[in-house]
């Protein structure tokens, strides 16, 4: 088990729903289970500022101080407002892996990204003279048999982490945790 020091960082689109605390510290909860102690950047307190632009700003330095303070992230890659991950959550995680920090990402979509962005397109995707599946629009897709863009699930899994998959119900995309408990299960036996 590991030290009740080591620090998880808990990325995600989460922050953006209605009953965020109540997810938020559910996942906290869950995390101390697992023996590590959880930072999540819900529980930031942001000062004053005389604009939005400076509020944003403000919420991005304090972000930022919970990942250098962290050892590791768990990011949710599910699908946020589109086909893809929360953008905040993707730079997260690069931030992290730059850093050189432990690194994990779940998501509770078992779609591949290919299938989501032929979804996206329709179906209407063909296999072009270059040899690549691309969209009407011309854009070449990936198709890697990943679940994200291949410098997320790539960046992660070269760098031992786990990538966590779990085709949750519709209605509990942000609440079902089972693809996040996986991630700690793993994190926690590395120890």
């Amino acid at each position: 088990m590991p030290s009740a020091s080591f620090k998880l960082y808990l990325a995600g689109p989460e922050v953006f729903l209605p009953d965020a605390r109540a997810i938020l510290d559910a996942k906290a909860a869950l995390t101390r289970a697992y023996g590590f102690e959880p930072i999540c950047p819900g529980d930031l307190a942001i000062p004053p500022a005389p604009t939005k632009h400076q509020f944003g700003l403000n919420i991005s330095e304090i972000d930022e101080s919970f990942m250098n303070r962290a050892d590791g992230i768990i990011a949710n890659l599910t699908p946020f407002r589109g086909i893809a991950a929360d953008p905040g959550t993707v730079f997260e995680l690069g931030y992290m892996c730059g850093a050189g920090k432990i690194v994990a990402c779940y998501t509770n979509i078992a779609d591949s990204h290919f299938k989501r962005s032929a979804d996206f397109y329709a179906g209407a995707v063909h296999l072009a003279e270059d040899g690549r599946k691309r969209a009407p629009d011309g854009t070449m897709l990936e198709d890697f048999e990943m679940i994200e863009n291949l410098m997320l699930h790539g960046g992660v899994e070269r760098r031992g982490g786990p990538v966590c998959v779990h085709a949750a119900e519709p209605d509990r995309l942000w609440t079902d945790v089972t693809a996040f408990e996986q991630c700690l299960k793993v994190l926690a036996a590395k120890g």
